[in-house]
């Protein structure tokens, strides 16, 4: 059964007939059903590019973190050198002699327990320790630069972030509006909507079919894929939803990268990374488990279920539900693993 637009759009209607119609200008249901799609692929696109800057922003994270406890480790070594060094200063200031630490007088080839007097050896010595404090300072500059650069570039992260949520927060908000404009719809202009939208998947499938791009469609799974598809397909039912990665709820990429993950595969968390990443393979070789991706901007993925199926995370109003593999227009497939 097809879950997209039109499975909901006569139920909005009919809910919402005793309701005053929204104040829209009238128009067909062609320049609706166009609106509607542009709408919805826009925000599919605002979001999964909202979740891919969410993954740069953890790594980023992590990167400072990691980066800021070398240079925490960096001055903890130079403070231990300086005060060694401090020790060394002051013992031949004292006695003329130095008293070194064990280790040191092992490195040293010295036998344990013997006084260094010599002139010369602690000349050396101390020469040694001057050179691993300047060691020690560069690595702490450059510690130091590198994590106030990883800084930096967290902070334009975190802007490229906020710019992310305002683009999708205008997007969900025009979104808003045409659910109030669906809402004024009569049953009978619901009802045309949703005739409609079949009526060009419907289109779209045979086309695709006939073109022979699926080849003879019976190939079989990897065990990886099937396993994969088979935890997909458990998702059956369950609702659509922003940036979710279940359990309770996905969006497109949430579904087919964690069922990827019960297959024992890492991929990608968003669909165009995944479209980016993931080795490309023609439609002809599509098995079950691989992943269909739609839309020139690579914004939305389904993985294929066979019988020319795809399992999917629709959009917002919707459930993880298979339809037609032409449900929307195929960009190409990748196969994780």
């Amino acid at each position: 059964m097809i879950k997209t637009l039109a499975a909901s759009l006569t139920a909005l209607a009919l809910a919402s007939l005793t309701a005053p119609p929204a104040a829209a200008e009238p128009r067909g249901p062609e320049a609706l059903l166009t609106e509607l799609r542009t709408l919805y692929q826009q925000t599919g696109a605002a979001t999964d590019a909202y979740n891919e800057t969410g993954e740069r922003l953890s790594a980023q994270r992590a990167e400072v973190e990691r980066l800021t406890e070398r240079l925490a480790g960096t001055r903890t070594d130079l403070a231990r050198a300086r005060r060694l060094a401090g020790r060394l200063a002051a013992g031949q200031y004292r006695s003329g002699g130095v008293s070194l630490p064990p280790a040191l007088r092992l490195l040293l080839g010295e036998e344990p327990g013997q006084a260094l007097h010599d002139e010369t050896v602690a000349t050396r010595v101390v020469a040694a320790q001057a050179a691993e404090i300047d060691r020690l300072v560069a690595n702490e500059r450059r510690a130091d630069a590198l994590a106030t650069a990883a800084r930096e570039a967290l902070a334009a992260e975190e802007a490229l972030a906020e710019e992310r949520r305002r683009q999708r927060d205008e997007i969900h908000r025009r979104l808003d509006e045409l659910t109030a404009l669906l809402a004024g719809l009569t049953a009978a202009e619901a009802a045309d909507l949703a005739a409609l939208e079949l009526a060009d998947i419907d289109e779209a499938q045979r086309d695709l079919l006939a073109s022979g791009a699926l080849g003879d469609d019976g190939r079989p799974p990897s065990p990886a894929g099937e396993r994969a598809l088979t935890w997909a397909l458990g998702q059956l039912g369950k609702p659509y939803a922003w940036g979710a990665e279940g359990p309770d709820a996905f969006d497109c990429s949430g579904l087919t990268s964690r069922a990827w993950s019960h297959a024992g595969v890492t991929i990608p968390r968003t669909s165009q990374g995944q479209w980016q990443e993931l080795p490309r393979i023609p439609l002809s070789e599509l098995r079950p488990g691989d992943l269909v991706i739609y839309h020139e901007d690579a914004s939305h993925v389904g993985l294929y279920a066979g019988d020319a199926q795809v399992l999917h995370a629709p959009r917002p109003g919707t459930e993880v539900t298979l339809d037609p593999v032409a449900v929307n227009p195929v960009l190409g497939a990748v196969r994780p693993g």
